[in-house]
Parts: structure tokens; C-alpha cells; sequence
């Protein structure tokens, strides 16, 4: 089976500042999703916020992973700010950002249509 390809001008994908950065920030916070614990994480964050509830339970033993492993996860989400942690002694309760997901859904629209 052979297939034809039809030549582009380059100059057709040329993209401008905002693109370029909104390209950016949609691969940082993919990069932050990355893995499925943290695909995890941000599932369990999602289900607690609609019981109007955060998360201040033992990552440990839903995940199955190593308490420096759930630390780093949310390291990474923390950073991205796909999540808060506010401390409430003593632990800390986790939140979904639920904005950053809206900006992470509404950069994946824009890069696909």
C-alpha cells in the first residue's frame, strides 16, 4: 500500500509569540501529567473537591508507592500548580487546581483544531 504526500509551504506553520508560549505552557503541564500516579492524584484531588472536601489522607497506601515517590509526584504537580497544599497540622490538605486543568484543556483545544 502506497501512500501520497502532497508538499507544503513551510511557511504555512510559521506561529506567532502568544502561540509559541501557549505551546509552551501546554507541554510543561503535560510533562507534569505525565505519569499515571499523578494522573492518580489529580483524580482522587478532582473526586474529594466535589465533596467540597482536600486531601490530608495517606497518599501512600492508595498509590502503592514509596512515601519519597507520592512526595515527588506532588512535588511535580505543585510546581506546575496543578495542585495547593496548605498546611492543616498535621498534615497538609491537597487541592485541585481546577483552573490550571481549564487552562490545560482550553491550550490543548487551541493547539488541536
Amino acid at each position: 500500500m502506497t501512500t501520497s504526500c502532497t508538499t507544503v509551504n513551510v511557511t504555512a506553520f510559521s506561529a506567532s509569540a502568544q502561540q509559541l508560549a501557549n505551546e509552551q505552557k501546554f507541554a510543561a503541564l503535560a510533562k507534569a501529567l505525565s505519569h499515571p500516579a499523578r494522573v492518580r492524584i489529580i483524580k482522587i484531588l478532582l473526586t474529594l473537591d466535589n465533596l467540597n472536601g482536600c486531601l490530608n489522607s495517606d497518599l501512600v497506601s492508595q498509590l502503592g508507592l514509596a512515601q519519597s515517590t507520592v512526595s515527588e509526584h506532588l512535588r511535580i504537580l505543585k510546581q506546575a500548580e496543578l495542585i495547593s497544599a496548605e498546611p492543616i497540622p498535621p498534615r497538609m490538605c491537597y487541592r485541585v487546581n481546577r483552573n490550571k486543568l481549564e487552562e490545560f484543556s482550553n491550550l490543548f483545544s487551541a493547539i488541536v483544531d
